[in-house]
């Protein structure tokens, strides 16, 4: 059997640095199809699946007999690789083709399936056939099922297809799905006009002041408190604001503050609008009304507004709203207008009112999540779906709705006179005719209401700093909102119809399929796979995404919207949450029922994995984890032992894995010691003569792989961070192989000890290290390891000394101690020698070359680190890189010093970037700069 080339090496930084770096990436990413959760980057996807699919050179002897033709070869191949994850080579057909002929020189012309079980936002699906593969993909939430379709099914079905609209053509001839976009601009126009006919009447454009020159101007979002009755007998009947900040436009230069005029005769409470004013003001408009969490003042009165009874409040139906500002486009920005009467009245209208209860008490009654991680605005009475919602958001969302019937019978008119078949066959038939292909439009159409409603509903806050509405879903939560921003369904900006359809149009203009989509709705543990196929997937991890919960939020509209379209998907009420892999324990009656629920379940799905995955080709599977569950539990935490688990029970064999960073570092992460946020895990079946083994047994063969394994890893610049999800892999490799490993009482070994023992191995590794340093560096890693940068007492660094076969003297002269007054401590980086050359030094020592390496890439960059690893050379640097690596197990496990870690794990984070520059670097260059230093 072949080995592939993900068993083997991966280009692991750059497909890493890709992966972060598309983060940032907004315009024309699919996830800005339509919002779902925890997608894995496409460049990690796209660079997996090559991996997964083409022959490592060690598989082909004939061709490279020696190790240096099989590492020429392998670097060849890392190049596609590289080339093949940056965000502007996506399109690239010329960079894809390289890709796709090296996938066909190891599978032959018939190009393999790829089957994604769990196929979520699509991102595997997605890459498969963008590589030339044909792409399954099947989930049990309809909300991915459908964002599925829109990614791989439907640009493939109309691919090159011109325009049907009857209006003017943009283009003589069409690629990929700029037609079906083209149809997109037209028919959102038409439905966009008849919602402004319909509902226009309830968007007035805010009046501006005398002062400002008056006139009309476009409302862009009106800024709305909730309001609870006043907790003061005497004020029983006044709806006192709710409100995080006063503070609606912080930009420097254009601050804009609210401040609050209160009438105790009148019982009234109006809003004055101030733009500047001083740094006290401002800070004072930062406060609201807000006094901690969850609690409040009553602006009235000046008494407590407690939690408990805010929460009463909204429970009884007793909690309100009240318009704090309209904001609208100006000549030079936006401004800010106090609340007016007929702003009031058209939010208020009882039209409005009618259509909006209409919607609460049918499609939109069912409950909002009672529990879930991250926070829900269930205990403030905020517990159907409906109620998330003003009764503008309500109307308007709905008539967008009730236009997609109509205008699916205008472009299936249209269509039918461009010349598309009458087949009558919709796309759950599998037409390809008019009447689908105006399914195909709708689709895209219903999405872009399901986006809408993330950003034009009453949990969305408004952002000081960024002058915007802000969308729901910036966490996976559904939290309580105190005062909210309610966008403009006709702006032209965020909360128009036109706007969030423009996301959807960028990324389908970024769809270029090459092969073949399939996406179903089935649930992972007893769908029927596809012969031979290679599976990758990226399942749901234990309990960190309660998927069905949150996807109920666009369930609703989409339904209301696509049931015609999507019969079967949109059957139910709600998103299927019993049968959800997920270790949800409110929903399964305790922890250990929940973990029970999701090991069975999750081995259930993999097992099916494994019975029909193809005999050629490993199968990958990504794990995605929490930071706070590694930090708190280890490597052997419950997640990890229970998902690797259920891998092994199925009956695979766990051959590798790899970290993969799919969430980009900010702040005072850039650069840190923040593990990976997914592990790859490849599994290949476990074969049917696997032995029984006894605990000794096992960790002798753990002794004897383990170590080369992890120098290969660390040959790889894995971060110290990283390395221990990254040696599970062959240390889970050794205990998968077998069929049991056995415990003194000839119990199986679980899982869970297997880990601990495999991170028993590893600091021993690192330990080892510790022996093949010079003296010197040995005295300082143990007396960091003791004291840190404290000071100790000299008679004891005396004996640690005496013991390495030197003197406090030798490493006092070295530049890496201070002695004084009975004390000895280690010098911080800091205070160490600044011009330090190891050419000149003449007792050099590779503590000194790891912390002047780690002082001078954080003061002076990366190129002048690279002069001095150049000038450190040879066997000295990797002394250094393994230095590095056994200090941060020494402040990570042993001091707990996080701060510390950081700097070492940076160090092995950048080596292959200062290695790469290390090797540009001539002498003649290093002579430049020892000169510019002096």
């Amino acid at each position: 059997m072949k080995k592939k080339l993900v068993e083997v090496a991966l280009p692991l930084e750059a497909i890493n640095a890709a992966a972060v770096r598309e983060k940032s990436i907004r315009h024309g990413h699919p996830s800005t199809l339509h919002l779902y959760w925890a997608r894995r980057p496409l460049a990690a996807c796209r660079a997996v699946l090559f991996a997964q699919l083409v022959d490592d050179p060690s598989s082909h002897p004939d061709k490279f007999p020696t190790e240096e033709a099989v590492a020429t070869e392998r670097k060849r191949l890392f190049q596609i690789i590289e080339d093949l994850v940056k965000w502007e080579n996506t399109t690239n057909e010329e960079v894809l083709e390289r890709a796709r002929v090296e996938i066909r020189a190891s599978c032959g012309s018939d190009m393999p399936p790829v089957y994604d079980p769990f196929s979520g936002g699509g991102s595997i699906p997605l890459e498969a056939q963008r590589l030339g593969l044909p792409a399954y993909g099947s989930d049990l939430n309809p909300v991915a099922v459908t964002i599925g379709k829109a990614m791989v099914e439907l640009p493939r079905k109309f691919q090159d297809l011109g325009p049907v609209h009857s209006g003017i053509k943009e283009k003589q001839f069409y690629r990929y799905s700029e037609g079906l976009v083209e149809d997109l601009d037209h028919y959102s126009n038409w439905m966009r006009e008849k919602a402004l006919d319909r509902i226009g009447k309830f968007y007035p454009k805010g009046r501006l002041p005398a002062k400002l020159g008056g006139g009309k101007a476009k409302v862009v979002a009106w800024i709305w408190a909730r309001t609870v009755p006043s907790p003061d007998p005497a004020f029983a009947d006044v709806q006192v604001p709710l409100v995080s900040s006063f503070l609606v436009g912080a930009k420097k230069g254009k601050e804009v503050w609210l401040e609050p005029v209160v009438d105790k005769v009148a019982k009234t409470i109006r809003y004055n609008v101030h733009n500047g004013g001083t740094e006290q003001e401002w800070e004072t408009a930062k406060e609201g009304t807000k006094a901690g969490r969850g609690n409040f003042r009553c602006i009235i009165s000046g008494g407590a507004i407690p939690a408990s009874y805010i929460k009463s409040m909204g429970r009884s139906g007793k909690m309100g709203m009240q318009l704090l500002a309209t904001v609208v486009e100006g000549n030079r920005g936006r401004i800010f207008l106090e609340p007016d009467q007929e702003q009031e009245r058209a939010a208020f209208s009882e039209q409005l009112a009618q259509v909006a209860n209409e919607c609460r008490d049918t499609f939109l009654n069912g409950p909002t999540p009672s529990k879930m991680t991250g926070g829900t605005c269930y205990a403030y009475g905020l517990d159907e779906w409906g109620k998330l919602f003003t009764d503008r958001q309500l109307a308007g969302l709905d008539t967008y709705c009730q236009l997609i019937n109509e205008v699916k019978t205008h472009i299936e008119t249209d269509a039918l006179k461009a010349g598309l078949p009458d087949d009558q066959l919709g796309l759950e038939q599998g037409g390809c005719g008019a009447t689908a292909y105006a399914e195909a439009v709708c689709t895209y159409l219903g999405l872009a209401i399901s986006r809408l409603a993330d950003i034009s509903n009453a949990l969305c806050v408004w952002s000081s700093s960024a002058n915007q509405a802000v969308h729901l879903f910036g966490r996976q939560a559904i939290p309580m909102v105190w005062s909210f921003a309610e966008t403009s369904l006709f702006s032209g900006m965020a909360g128009d119809f036109q706007t969030s359809l423009s996301s959807i149009r960028k990324s389908l203009l970024r769809f270029t399929p090459a092969a073949d989509g399939f996406c179903v709705q089935h649930d992972a543990q007893s769908v029927k796979f596809p012969s031979g196929a290679v599976i990758s997937t990226d399942p749901p991890y234990y309990d960190n995404i309660a998927y069905a919960d949150l996807s109920d939020f666009f369930y609703p509209w989409m339904r209301r919207s696509l049931k015609a379209v999507y019969p079967s998907i949109y059957e139910f009420l709600a998103t299927p949450k019993s049968e959800e892999l997920v270790a949800a324990s409110y929903r399964h009656g305790g922890k250990d029922e929940a973990e029970n629920f999701f090991l069975d379940g999750m081995t259930k799905a993999i097992s099916g994995m494994a019975q029909n995955a193809s005999h050629e080709f490993p199968s990958t599977i990504y794990y995605a984890f929490k930071q706070s569950e590694i930090q708190e539990e280890g490597i052997s935490s419950t997640g990890w032992a229970t998902f690797l688990s259920a891998v092994i029970y199925s009956g695979y064999s766990i051959v590798g894995t790899w970290p993969v960073r799919t969430e980009r570092d900010t702040g005072l992460k850039v650069g840190k010691n923040v593990l990976a946020n997914s592990v790859v895990l490849v599994c290949r079946k476990r074969t049917s003569v696997a032995e029984v083994v006894t605990r000794a047994e096992f960790i002798r063969t753990l002794k004897r792989e383990l170590p080369p394994a992890i120098e290969e890893l660390q040959a790889a610049s894995v971060s110290p961070a990283d390395m221990p999800q990254s040696a599970i892999g062959p240390g889970m490799g050794v205990f998968s192989r077998y069929k049991a490993v056995l415990e003194a009482d000839d119990s199986p070994m679980t899982v869970k000890t297997a880990l601990q023992l495999i991170n028993a191995e590893l600091d021993e590794f690192l330990n080892d290290l510790h022996g093949e340093f010079d003296a010197d560096t040995r005295f300082a890693a143990t007396w960091f390891e003791q004291h840190g940068y404290d000071s100790g007492d000299y008679g004891a660094a005396d004996n640690l000394a005496r013991a390495r076969g030197i003197a406090v003297e030798s490493v006092k002269h070295a530049g890496i101690v201070d002695s004084s007054a009975g004390k000895v401590r280690i010098l911080k980086r800091v205070e160490m020698e600044e011009d330090w050359d190891p050419a000149t030094d003449d007792h050099p020592t590779i503590w000194e070359g790891c912390q002047h390496l780690i002082r001078v890439m954080e003061s002076d960059g990366e190129y002048a680190a690279a002069v001095l690893l150049k000038k450190i050379g040879g066997d000295k640097a990797e002394a250094v890189k393994d230095l590095a690596y056994y200090l941060y197990d020494v402040c990570s496990s042993k001091r707990q010093d996080a701060k510390e870690a950081t700097h070492y794990n940076a160090l092995i984070s950048g080596w292959t970037e200062l290695t790469r520059l290390a090797a540009t670097i001539h002498d003649t260059d290093m002579k430049r700069q020892s000169a510019m230093d002096l």
